[in-house]
C-alpha cells in the first residue's frame, strides 16, 4: 500500500490550485458544525454556501463546482432536502461527497435516509470507522457520533465500499486510508486533539469537496484534502504545544490550512 503525505509535490499542487481556482462549494451540515466547514473552505480560498435558503437545494448544485451532504443536516432539514441536493448535484454532473454521519449508531430510520443518497452516486465517502464499516455491511456500530473500531479495521470495507459504489472512500483515523476500490492509499498523520473539536470530520468532508470542485481525479482529490487536513493538524499541534487546548486548537487547524494555501507554512 502507498503512503502519502503534503510532502508530495502532486498533492501540494493540487491543494493550492482550490486557491487558485476560488471554487463554489455549496453544503448540507448539521448546525453545530457550520461555521467550522465554512472557515475551513474560506481559509484553503474556497467559496461556500450553506443551508437549504428558499430554492437553494434546487438551484445551488447545479451551479456550484462542488457538493457536500453531512446526512447529518436532517437535524434541521427533511431527508427530501437531502435527496433534492445530491439529485440535483448528480443530473448536473457536479461532483459530491457524503459523509455518513452516525450510520449505524442504532437510528434504523435514520440510516435508510442515508442509504439512499447511495443511489444518487455519490464522487467521495469519507467518515469515521464504524460509519464506513457499517455503510458496507459490516457489524461495527458506532456510539453516537463518534466511532467503536479503528480505521486499520475499515480498510477492507473501505476498498470493498468504493468497489461497491463507484465513489473514491476515505475513513478517517491516526492514518486514513482512500480507495478507489483498485488502489488504495495511507494517509499518515495529524493529532488527537482532532477528536476534541466539535465538527472537525465534517469539515474535512467540506475540504473534500472543495478539493473534488477542481480536482478532476476523485482519488487525487481526496488524497489532497486529508492529507492537507493533516499536515494543518500536525503544525497546529506543534504551534501550540501539548498543552494547548482544544479550543485553541480549532483555531490554529484553521490558521494552518489558510498558511497552507497560501505557501507560508
Amino acid at each position: 500500500m502507498d503512503q502519502i503525505t503534503f510532502d508530495d509535490a502532486q498533492v501540494r499542487a493540487a491543494f493550492r490550485s482550490i486557491g487558485a481556482k476560488g471554487p463554489f462549494v455549496y453544503g448540507l451540515t448539521n448546525y453545530i458544525a457550520a461555521n467550522l466547514n465554512a472557515n475551513v473552505l474560506l481559509a484553503v480560498g474556497a467559496g461556500p454556501a450553506i443551508g437549504a435558503g428558499v430554492d437553494w437545494p434546487n438551484s445551488f448544485p447545479a451551479g456550484a463546482d462542488g457538493v457536500w451532504i453531512n446526512t447529518a443536516a436532517v437535524m434541521s432539514n427533511e431527508a427530501s432536502t437531502l435527496r433534492t441536493v445530491a439529485g440535483t448535484a448528480q443530473a448536473a454532473g457536479t461532483p459530491w461527497v457524503l459523509d455518513p454521519v452516525a450510520f449505524g449508531a442504532g437510528a434504523p430510520g435514520y440510516d435508510e435516509i442515508v442509504r439512499y443518497l447511495l443511489t444518487f452516486r455519490p464522487t467521495i465517502i469519507r467518515g469515521n470507522a464504524s460509519e464506513l464499516i457499517a455503510l458496507a455491511g459490516g457489524d461495527v456500530t458506532g456510539k453516537g457520533v463518534e466511532t467503536t473500531a479503528d480505521s486499520g479495521q475499515a480498510v477492507e470495507y473501505v476498498s470493498a465500499l468504493a468497489r461497491d459504489t463507484g465513489a473514491v472512500v476515505a475513513v478517517s483515523g491516526p492514518t486514513d486510508y482512500i480507495s478507489d476500490g483498485v488502489r488504495t492509499v495511507a494517509v499518515p498523520g495529524g493529532d488527537p486533539r482532532l477528536t476534541r473539536v466539535t465538527g472537525a470530520g465534517c469539515s474535512l468532508g467540506a475540504l473534500s469537496a472543495g478539493a473534488a470542485a477542481v480536482i478532476e481525479d476523485p482519488l487525487l482529490a481526496a488524497i489532497t484534502a486529508h492529507a492537507a487536513f493533516a499536515r494543518a493538524a500536525e503544525a497546529a499541534a506543534q504551534r501550540l504545544g501539548p498543552t494547548g487546548g482544544s479550543g485553541s486548537f480549532a483555531v490554529a487547524l484553521v490558521d494552518e490550512l489558510y498558511a497552507l494555501a497560501e505557501g507560508t507554512e
